[in-house]
C-alpha cells in the first residue's frame, strides 16, 4: 500500500484517519501536521503533539473539477471530473479539503455529514477522501 503523502494520514483497522498536531499550550489543532511554533497567533507554544483527527465532519463547501489539472499532476486518460469538498471536522475547528468518493456534486449539500475514507489517485497511490458515513 503506497500513500500519496507520508505522515498526513493513516489507514489501519480503525479506518482512514488524518494525522494532525495539537499545541500542548493552547490546544490549537493543525492539519497537515506542523513542527515548530503554534499556528495560533496569540500563542507562543512550541510543543506540538501528533494526534489523530476526527473522522467525521460537515460539508463546509464543495465543487467539481471539470478540467484536467496541469502537470505534474497525473490525470486519468480520458480525464474524469472529480468532486471536492471542504469538510469541517467535528470538534476540531479545522476545515480539510479532499476528493469525494461515490457522490456527485448534485448529491452534496452544505452541512451534510461525511466520513473519512480513502481511494487511489489516477497514478495509483492512496489518498484520503470523503464519503458517506458508514
Amino acid at each position: 500500500m503506497t500513500l500519496a503523502i507520508d505522515g498526513w494520514f493513516a489507514i489501519d483497522e480503525a479506518g482512514t484517519q488524518l494525522i494532525g498536531t495539537v499545541c500542548a499550550d493552547c490546544g490549537t489543532a493543525c492539519f497537515p501536521p506542523q513542527h515548530g511554533l503554534c499556528r495560533n497567533p496569540h500563542c507562543e507554544g512550541e510543543r506540538l503533539e501528533e494526534t489523530r483527527l476526527p473522522r467525521r465532519g460537515r460539508v463546509w463547501s464543495y465543487t467539481n473539477a471539470c478540467y484536467a489539472p496541469p502537470e505534474p499532476y497525473v490525470a486519468a486518460e480520458p480525464y474524469i471530473p472529480i468532486v471536492l469538498a471542504a469538510v469541517e471536522l467535528d470538534g476540531a475547528g479545522l476545515v480539510v479539503l479532499g476528493q469525494v468518493r461515490d457522490l456527485t456534486v448534485d448529491e452534496l449539500e452544505i452541512g451534510m455529514e461525511l466520513e473519512l475514507t480513502h481511494g487511489p489517485l489516477a497514478d495509483g497511490p492512496l489518498v484520503w477522501m470523503w464519503g458517506r458515513p458508514s
